[in-house]
């Protein structure tokens, strides 16, 4: 039953994309209410930023747990643990009473989701080769934005309406933390770990031998034979030099991104109602999703004609492109709601080109700079790295918008929002995303030189414990 296909693919994967649409909602629900949680508390863009910031903080701090878990559970049983855990916290936020609960959950947020990425990662990882990793993540990637998108729209639709008595937007979390739960227990009970279980990192001599047959047989591991285990991983990993060029770009790339939390509460300052804004944000989530299997693709294909710049290649092309798109969105088109059309089309080409940098080059040449055992620590550690310093950008347009270009969140008009509100919001966000776009297409520089070396390191590494055992 377990390893059953579907249409020729195996359930195993189809539970694994459902997985990442359930992620990816989860993630877009809070900035699509923005404007409603803002209304019910009485918060301002920097208290929203905080939530944002707390939990891509909580997230980034607790990514490190999702390799430490993988030594002793398979990735299924480790992806259902935080399934379960996001699910709780969002339906908690959607009956929480005050600012404070709805920020406290938010962290609890953070930490299931922090399990369950770097497993989803990995996962993919081990499922194809080399040559066709680029497809898988952009299949992942294209699959989880459906559900953003799903996510996005259907809480900005519902967050005017009332169900039951409940405000829509409280609604919208009871729902999804719901589908959270049913698929959280269909991956444990009927996904299959393609490296077996446990995926702990193992040796070559006799003793070690032992030691997995007793796992095997269901005796559990020391804590300090797992705190072992986990900083060996970690050391060999902190030590591969593509993993830190990488994480240096995505200190700087990843703020963009947490920074656009903010497009539907602009859009809708601008003066658009629900429904527009939402599709707006839509076509933008369209095009990222898009843009990221096209550019899984591409770089496939680069990177069988260049194996070592490919990637790359695709990599700084994407970045770059997020600078004249941000000027041209931000500054040029008028801040009118009749210029719905322009904002549209340009939301649209602008996700088609920017969202290529996970899927063509960072997550797959991650899979080949470190053995199989250590995939879903280098996902891990990457997430903990970028996560924690790009949780700082949504407060950080937040406050640049309230205290140095006149932001004032007692002047917006419920129904019509605020011109000038949206002016100051959207001067924010260009400080937080045109220069990080130009310094992250600069540090994949590098990469040209240092990429070749360690992939052909690991390569060597894995010839070797081969011939060993």
């Amino acid at each position: 039953m377990k390893r059953r296909q579907i249409f020729g693919i195996s359930l195993s994967l189809i539970l694994i994309n459902l997985a990442a649409v359930v992620e990816r909602a989860d993630e877009n629900l809070l900035p699509s209410v923005y404007k409603e949680i803002s209304e019910a508390f009485g918060a301002g863009p920097s208290d929203l930023g905080y939530l944002t910031f707390i939990r891509n903080f909580a997230r980034g701090l607790a990514s490190p747990l999702a390799g430490v878990l993988v030594i002793n559970y398979d990735r299924p049983t480790v992806l259902s643990m935080g399934t379960f855990c996001w699910a709780l916290s969002t339906a908690a936020v959607g009956v929480s009473q005050s600012f404070l609960q709805v920020a406290f959950w938010t962290a609890i947020n953070g930490i299931g989701l922090a399990i369950v990425i770097p497993a989803l990662h990995s996962f993919i990882a081990d499922s194809y080769t080399d040559g066709s990793r680029g497809r898988g993540f952009g299949l992942l990637s294209l699959v989880g934005s459906i559900g953003g998108i799903g996510g996005g729209v259907v809480a900005t639709l519902m967050a005017g309406q009332q169900y039951w008595g409940m405000p829509g937007w409280r609604f919208a979390f009871i729902l999804v933390a719901t589908f959270s739960s049913m698929i959280g227990i269909l991956v444990l009970l009927f996904v299959v770990d393609p490296v077996g279980k446990p995926l702990g990192i193992t040796h070559n001599s006799g003793e070690d031998e032992e030691k997995n047959d007793l796992i095997d047989k269901g005796n559990p591991r020391s804590a300090a034979s797992i705190l072992l285990e986990s900083w060996t991983a970690m050391r060999a990993v902190m030590k591969v030099q593509t993993f830190q060029i990488i994480v240096l770009q995505g200190l700087v790339g990843s703020l963009p991104w947490t920074a656009m939390v903010f497009f539907t509460m602009w859009f809708q300052l601008i003066g658009f109602d629900h429904n527009s804004a939402a599709t707006l944000v839509s076509l933008f989530a369209i095009g990222c999703a898009t843009g990221s299997f096209l550019g899984g693709l591409i770089a496939d294909h680069l990177s069988r004609i260049y194996p070592h710049s490919g990637r790359i290649i695709c990599a700084q092309f994407s970045a770059f492109m997020g600078i004249p798109f941000s000027w041209f969105l931000l500054k040029v088109i008028p801040q009118l709601v009749s210029s719905y059309s322009t904002f549209g089309a340009t939301l649209l080409l602008m996700g088609l080109t920017i969202s290529w940098n996970a899927t063509a080059a960072n997550r797959p040449m991650f899979a080949e700079v470190v053995p199989t055992k250590h995939r879903t620590m280098i996902y891990a550690f990457d997430r903990a790295l970028e996560g924690s310093f790009s949780s700082l950008a949504a407060p950080l347009v937040g406050i640049l918008s309230e205290r140095i270009y006149g932001y004032d969140s007692k002047s917006v008009d419920p129904v019509f929002g605020s011109k000038r509100e949206a002016l100051a919001l959207s001067k924010g966000l260009i400080s937080m995303m045109a220069i990080p776009f130009g310094l992250c297409c600069l540090f994949y520089t590098p990469l040209y030189h240092i990429f070749r070396r360690d992939r052909e390191n690991a390569r060597l590494a894995a010839l070797k414990e081969q011939e060993m055992n």
